[in-house]
């Protein structure tokens, strides 16, 4: 994560060599570590990454719930799940913002993708939902008039940098995909939000295992937070291009010479064909072992030892 946000924000080296033989030397080793972007990037994954676990967490005891199996487990360890959802699904929203904000400062052109804004210094609208057509240089869609002028300086009428302030080479390429996987982000991110916040309110009503839709839309849930992951890194990775390092190393120079494109291509086939494997692999896995519940392979007459023992009622002794 730290090198991903050095190659977004590089701080802390200095460039030795010239061409083909330049190289980026460390100088400062704090200053590449806390790059401008680092914090908030690291704690936007790691949030993410609990969202999927809380969220994963959820499903499997929902689908349990829906089934009236295991529910003595199944029960408390979807309160448990639901508190720390709906504790990080907030917590994004803000980290979220002050990744946004950094974007703002050090990354103009990539921000500007994301909303869809072209002209080179108004103010900028905030899009719901729209499309970006990229020849015509227009986005349409429900948008909030000043919106995004407002969110980074506090003020609707507020210029904002817009993509034709970069030259044409400098800025991304495919500003529609940017635009459209970032706003899907930022949507899936609200409806966990308002997901979390109803389910507690029916929690609190006591109603919170008596509503089947909503345990069956929470046991679909656990896609959420994995688009949204996915989501994000496309919108980091295209938004930052045409760059591999940031103002200093095009993606078009980032090759190397020992390296033929037949073998590029054979070592992306080969990766997509493993993981393929690998993922295929753990949904089998997974939801034979989640169907099989938490319960261990024990004979029955050890288990009902085992329940005599716990429960001193049923000991006649």
């Amino acid at each position: 994560m730290v090198a991903n946000s050095w190659q977004q924000t590089p701080a802390g080296y200095h460039i030795v060599g010239e061409g083909m033989h330049a190289r980026a030397e460390i100088t400062d080793f704090w200053a590449m570590v806390f790059n401008p972007s680092s914090v908030e990037r690291l704690t936007h994954v790691w949030i993410g990454a609990f969202l999927a676990g809380a969220f994963l967490v959820i499903s499997v005891n929902a689908y349990y719930i829906l089934k009236k199996k295991h529910l003595e487990i199944a029960k408390p360890a979807f309160k448990i799940a639901l508190v720390v959802a709906t504790f990080f699904s907030l917590a994004q929203l803000f980290t979220g913002s002050k990744s946004a904000d950094g974007v703002a400062k050090n990354q103009p052109a990539k921000l500007a993708a994301m909303e869809g804004h072209y002209d080179s210094s108004a103010a900028a609208d905030m899009f719901l939902v729209g499309w970006v057509n990229n020849k015509t240089q227009t986005t349409n869609g429900i948008k909030i008039p000043g919106g995004l002028s407002f969110l980074i300086h506090q003020d609707i009428k507020a210029p904002v940098t817009g993509l034709n302030a970069f030259k044409k080479e400098d800025r991304p390429s495919q500003v529609n995909t940017v635009f459209q996987m970032y706003h899907l982000m930022i949507a899936i991110g609200m409806a966990l939000i308002a997901l979390t916040l109803y389910s507690c309110w029916q929690w609190k009503k006591g109603k919170l295992f008596e509503k089947r839709w909503l345990l069956i839309v929470l046991a679909w849930s656990v896609l959420l937070p994995q688009l949204a992951n996915q989501a994000g890194w496309f919108t980091a990775e295209m938004g930052r291009q045409p760059w591999v390092v940031y103002g200093l190393l095009r993606t078009s120079d980032a090759l190397s010479r020992s390296v033929a494109a037949n073998q590029v291509v054979f070592s992306l086939i080969l990766f997509t064909l493993v993981y393929t494997t690998l993922f295929v692999l753990f949904i089998y896995l997974m939801n034979k072992k989640i169907k099989h519940g938490p319960v261990y392979d024990a004979p029955q007459e050890l288990i009902e030892e085992g329940s005599k023992r716990d429960n001193p009622l049923l000991d006649h002794k």
